[in-house]
């Protein structure tokens, strides 16, 4: 499974955002997909929001009501969309997928990563 973002730039506080992850190959062995993102010097990504194939969804309380995530399983692509941007936004966004099997929590697939940067 490969994992495409895009979407990602440089916004002013209180603007918006959608983030894209286009997801490709063996997509039928995939059911959760979301959302991390990761400001230096900190090593660990932080969980944003994420989707299952049933449609359930789960946010980080500092995104809820701000953000918004979704799902096209046709076009095989998961959306974030991010209102009333805050600086402490600014962050490298990474797509993520679970494979069906996941017995752990942790994500099996990684996109590359897209920036979002909010300027105050």
């Amino acid at each position: 499974v490969q994992l495409v973002e895009s979407g990602g730039g440089l916004v002013q506080a209180g603007g918006s955002l959608r983030l894209s992850c286009a997801a490709s190959g063996s997509i039928g062995s995939i059911d959760n997909m979301g959302w991390f993102r990761q400001t230096p010097p900190r090593k660990e990504r932080e969980l944003v929001a994420s989707i299952d194939n049933s449609g359930r969804t789960y946010y980080a309380n500092s995104v809820k009501g701000r953000f918004a995530i979704s799902r096209d399983n046709a076009l095989n692509t998961v959306y974030l969309q991010m209102n009333s941007l805050k600086s402490e936004d600014t962050a490298m966004y990474y797509c993520a997928a679970l494979r069906l099997s996941n017995n752990n929590g942790r994500p099996d697939y990684w996109g590359q990563g897209t920036q979002v940067t909010v300027s105050s």
